[in-house]
């Protein structure tokens, strides 16, 4: 097993992530003694949900270590039940979580503040150490179980569908999965992209109101991210829709549609920003670095890719397929700087070529993303 940047906390958390981010296997090695009650096991499921009150009489009057609750919305009942153990017998559970819908339409105890709530990401270049592979990682993702099977393709597929029918098909998410199932290629064709709804909703033959359920359902399950744009202090016409982006770039490969007329800077453009963003977000959390993420898009086209502000400072990142920079490349980060003169600018490409050019930082994506948790610091890299 990878070690991983997270580390727990002392109280109780949850840790919500998308399935095969390595939840259980981190709780497993973190928490090597607790007494676990896994939800998706039928046992179980069966005991608790018919009874919530069980939990209590299951754990014995003299426990002291850790109780893990994994995939805590099978049963958002329990967490009346949690809330009074840490309460009356001061217990201490780690709860995981790969959907946020049921708990927040069940209307359930959150703990109010007594339990911590922690992310868990795909795996990092950090975290892969030697094992970090720029063309792998661009092709394939960093799902811990994609960076050490044999077949990371057809894991990926594997996962995909399995999505499908576990989680959207048996919780009853969607009343209409084959139209969903062509929702979530066309929503793959905005990875990357400021979202247009009303587009989206014509290539899947639905209404943008569905559409836009579609794309929350998506959130809700962790599998995708909106990124809003950054407008704060503006100086120029901002664009106001946010851009889209599934988690994982194995998992955008495994869904993207491919055919002859595909562009292949198109597709790999967008797995790069991916790559980037998920790097960025697991250390971000990791870390309690408490940066937001955002874009930068005038009303006249002129983009930055990720622009990342908190009381650390002000970050801004253009993220470049070509490997060779051109003098033109620099000119969004350019006017950024001229706008929020306090910013830092990089540019990071598929290349090898490393300087420092009219105030940017131009860096290798292999150098910029094990290094990424300096940047975000604002350490020397």
């Amino acid at each position: 097993m990878y070690s991983r940047l997270l580390e727990p906390p002392k109280r109780s958390f949850f840790l919500f992530g998308p399935r095969g981010t390595g939840k259980t296997a981190w709780l497993r090695h973190k928490l090597p003694t607790a007494r676990v009650f896994d939800l998706l096991q039928s046992g179980d499921y069966q005991r608790l949900a018919a009874a919530p009150q069980r939990l209590g009489e299951l754990i014995p009057d003299d426990f002291a270590d850790w109780i893990v609750l994994d995939e805590i919305q099978r049963v958002p009942e329990l967490l009346n039940e949690v809330h009074s153990l840490i309460e009356r017998r001061k217990l201490r559970f780690a709860m995981t979580g790969s959907s946020a819908r049921k708990l927040r339409t069940s209307g359930v105890n959150l703990l109010a503040g007594r339990a911590r709530t922690l992310r868990m990401h795909p795996l990092t270049a950090i975290e892969l150490g030697s094992d970090f592979e720029l063309a792998k990682a661009l092709r394939f993702g960093q799902l811990p179980f994609a960076c050490t099977t044999d077949d990371p393709g057809a894991y990926l597929r594997d996962y995909v569908a399995t999505y499908l029918r576990e989680e959207v098909q048996q919780e009853g998410l969607v009343r209409n999965l084959p139209t969903f199932a062509r929702f979530l290629e066309a929503a793959s064709f905005s990875q990357g992209s400021v979202l247009n709804m009303a587009s989206v909703a014509r290539e899947c033959a639905t209404s943008a109101k569905m559409a836009e359920n579609y794309f929350a359902l998506l959130e809700d399950l962790l599998l995708a991210t909106r990124i809003p744009v950054f407008t704060r202090r503006a100086k120029r016409r901002m664009t106001a829709h946010p851009k889209f982006y599934f988690f994982d770039c194995g998992v955008y490969r495994a869904i993207r549609p491919r055919g002859p007329l595909d562009v292949d800077s198109e597709i790999d453009g967008a797995a790069l920003e991916t790559l980037f963003l998920a790097n960025a977000s697991a250390i971000n959390d990791a870390e309690e670095l408490g940066y937001k993420i955002h874009y930068w898009r005038t009303g006249k086209d002129m983009e930055v890719d990720f622009v990342l502000y908190g009381e650390r400072g002000l970050l801004a990142f253009e993220v470049k397929r070509a490997a060779r920079v051109r003098d033109e490349d620099l000119a969004p980060l350019r006017a950024f700087a001229a706008d929020y003169p306090v910013a830092k600018t990089f540019l990071l490409h598929p290349g090898k070529e490393r300087r420092h050019q009219a105030g940017v930082e131009i860096v290798p994506m292999a150098q910029a993303l094990p290094g990424l948790a300096r940047i975000l610091r604002g350490e020397k890299f």
